[in-house]
């Protein structure tokens, strides 16, 4: 199964109508399982490092297989393993809020960054387009090491 231009289009689209109601420009960006970019669109306004920031955020989401937020346990646990690790792929992994896995019936297909707004308001826009689409928001939290 793939992700495909359509279908990121679709949830570029479903992500925008979302925001709409935070009244701040954002940028969507939306990669596929291997972290490379499939769409992004930058709304009037958006700051100019969002284009950055979002596919940053989408492929950490895409490439670590969940939702971005999720490795903060890990980065707080052993910063500099994954420091080091944050740094090995095509662009940062960043564990933050606004950066959502895109998957279907357990299969990981990408991801979806959003850039611009409040770091709550970027990851409810992604769980909103991903809601919309029909696709899976149940992810395996990681727990710290010890």
């Amino acid at each position: 199964m793939r992700l495909s231009l359509q279908e990121a289009q679709r949830l570029i689209a479903l992500a925008l109508d979302h925001a709409e109601q935070y009244n701040r420009p954002v940028t969507i960006a939306v990669v596929d399982a291997g972290g490379f970019l499939v769409s992004l669109q930058r709304q009037d306004g958006a700051r100019p490092m969002t284009p950055s920031i979002a596919t940053s955020k989408a492929y950490s989401a895409a490439v670590m297989g969940r939702p971005a937020n999720l490795l903060k346990p890990w980065a707080e646990s052993e910063p500099v393993f994954f420091s080091q690790v944050a740094r090995m792929g095509m662009y940062p992994i960043v564990p933050s809020d606004g950066a959502v896995t895109i998957k279907r019936d357990g299969e990981i297909l990408g991801g979806i960054g959003v850039s611009g707004g409040r770091p709550e308001e970027d990851h409810a826009i992604c769980e909103a387009a991903l809601t919309a689409a029909g696709f899976e928001l149940d992810f395996e939290n990681w727990g710290t090491r010890r």
